[in-house]
């Protein structure tokens, strides 16, 4: 399927990991008038890449990874919480549970997705493994 690739400057290397910085563009970055409006800007992130050999700091590289991670992580942090919501929203609603409870309900159940997400924050770590290429 393929792979997601930012392109990134190595500004660390240690016996475990290569630190790489790259910078994230909004939507805003490919409209003409966004130099003009001043909304558009970019935001440095830095990410932790397992060690790799042949690499020095200050070396431009992509960031890759798998597409199919990518696609994971959208279910995970948007369409599941969303299925949630409504499942519990219209669940309790015929149930008879007046609209104000169903939405604090299916608020909280949100919620607690998130919460299990983040208690399996280890395990989802080791799963999306970035890498690394030269350019």
């Amino acid at each position: 399927m393929g792979e997601i690739s930012h392109s990134g400057r190595i500004v660390a290397i240690d016996s475990q990991a290569i630190t790489v910085e790259f910078v994230t563009e909004d939507a805003c970055a490919s409209c003409k008038a966004s130099a003009l409006c001043g909304m558009s800007e970019g935001k440095v992130k830095v990410l932790q890449v397992p060690a790799q050999l042949g690499f020095e700091v200050g070396e431009e590289v992509n960031i890759l990874l798998k597409r199919s991670m990518g696609l994971k992580a959208v279910w995970l942090a948007y369409v599941l919480p969303l299925v949630i919501m409504v499942a519990v929203l219209l669940g309790l609603t015929a149930l008879g549970l007046s609209e104000l409870v169903a939405g604090l309900c299916g608020i909280a159940a949100v919620g607690l997705w998130y919460l299990v997400l983040w208690l399996m924050r280890d395990k989802l770590k080791n799963e999306y493994t970035f890498y690394i290429k030269k350019k």
